[in-house]
């Protein structure tokens, strides 16, 4: 049975795209297709990879804060905190940005389509391994 996402969290043509087995396309059975992780990777190179890294991995020192208070942008890429937070957590620091986090990101909310935010987090959910994958889904990832 494939894993399909939160009505909230994700428009419904995009869980037809994310459910496996009708895809043809299983990612080790995550929640995303490959193609919607391939997409992610365009979108996350326009709009991400600049303060994230071209591959999620974040900045070195991103527990340790800059002069003005502010942190620097995390790793996304399964090696920070990103995926203790759930789907819709992810999609709401998205949208709102990350400055009530203590960062300085700014707000995708009008930038990025829903299907660009999805493939986005479908592309830093790609570089997780299967281990940092399972952990999320067990703290309820896809709640």
């Amino acid at each position: 049975m494939p894993i399909r996402v939160a009505w909230l969290v994700i428009p419904a043509f995009l869980l037809m795209a994310c459910s496996n087995e009708q895809a043809g396309n299983d990612v080790n059975a995550r929640w995303y297709t490959q193609s919607l992780a391939e997409n992610g990777r365009l979108v996350f190179a326009q709009h991400c990879s600049e303060c994230h890294g071209k591959n999620a991995e974040g900045t070195a020192d991103w527990k340790k804060a800059l002069a003005d208070g502010s942190y620097p942008p995390p790793p996304l890429n399964g090696t920070a905190h990103a995926w203790h937070h759930p789907l819709r957590a992810l999609m709401r620091t998205v949208n709102d940005g990350g400055i009530h986090l203590g960062g300085k990101m700014p707000g995708f909310k009008d930038k990025l389509s829903e299907s660009e935010k999805a493939e986005v987090i479908a592309f830093f959910q790609s570089q997780w391994n299967d281990q940092i994958y399972s952990a999320w889904l067990q703290r309820g990832g896809l709640k």
